[in-house]
């Protein structure tokens, strides 16, 4: 299984990655082994979404970092974004 997986920053900006394994990638987002989230602790896990196939996650994620994708994102989310 492959998941896009999307972060609350201390910043509260959104931070969207995928990986195949997700427990282990947030221990390393919470550990401060990740350079684009070190900085922007403590992060929250908000949401994922799980796929079969590695193609469809990364292509969704590439999706998700597009104007039109963050804006479907925002809605989806914008509670927990902006929950203070």
């Amino acid at each position: 299984m492959h998941y896009v997986y999307f972060l609350r920053l201390a910043n509260k900006r959104v931070y969207k990655g995928s990986t195949g394994n997700l427990k282990r990638r947030m221990e390393e987002h919470n550990a401060g082994k990740v350079e684009s989230t070190r900085n922007f602790r403590p992060l929250t896990l908000i949401g994922y979404e799980g796929y079969a196939l590695k193609s469809d996650a990364e292509r969704r994620e590439k999706f998700l970092k597009t104007t039109e994708g963050r804006r479907l994102l925002r809605q989806q989310y914008r509670d927990i974004i902006n929950e203070e």
